[in-house]
């Protein structure tokens, strides 16, 4: 599957809102979804490192880092501990690094940019709290829509097997 979301709001866009197109895709996985785990951090990627490592099967992770640029919350180790825990993707209003690897990474990764800067790690982080996304409201247990064409959130689990896909 190449194109999700321009079907999705064909046949679902009034329980859509698209994010503003500003995401980049880095990982190996162009199209994902899954159901909205969330994290608010900033210059702290404690609380992605420890969310990453749990069992993640139909989920996605949405890390509001606030738009830093300055350091990168996601690298290709906790990517791929991501992806080995079954995440199906991760949506983050900040910075990735290791883009050459984390193309190889069978993951969903979406970015506003890419900085080599590590973070510090001092543990600091909200989970499972609703953030806003440029005046989008993203609550856990929504659910994320992504391919090359944005990102989208739904309040409810879209069918997509009615899809022409």
């Amino acid at each position: 599957m190449l194109d999700l979301l321009p079907d999705l709001f064909d046949t679902y866009g009034d329980k859509l809102i698209l994010l503003p197109p500003m995401f980049i895709s880095y990982g190996k996985q162009e199209c994902f979804w899954g159901e909205v785990v969330t994290v608010k951090c900033y210059r702290d990627n404690s609380k992605v490192k420890e969310l990453l490592a749990q069992d993640g099967r139909g989920k996605v992770l949405v890390v509001d880092g606030q738009g830093g640029m300055d350091c990168a919350l996601l690298g290709d180790m906790i990517a791929q501990n991501a992806a080995d825990n079954g995440w199906q993707g991760v949506v983050i209003l900040g910075c990735v690094r290791d883009v050459g690897t984390l193309k190889t990474i069978n993951l969903g990764i979406q970015a506003i940019g890419a900085n080599p800067i590590k973070t510090v790690k001092k543990g600091i982080g909200e989970v499972n709290i609703a953030v806003e996304i440029y005046g989008v409201i993203i609550s856990p247990q929504s659910f994320i829509y992504a391919d090359g064409n944005g990102v989208a959130i739904s309040n409810e689990a879209l069918d997509i097997s009615v899809l022409n896909l």
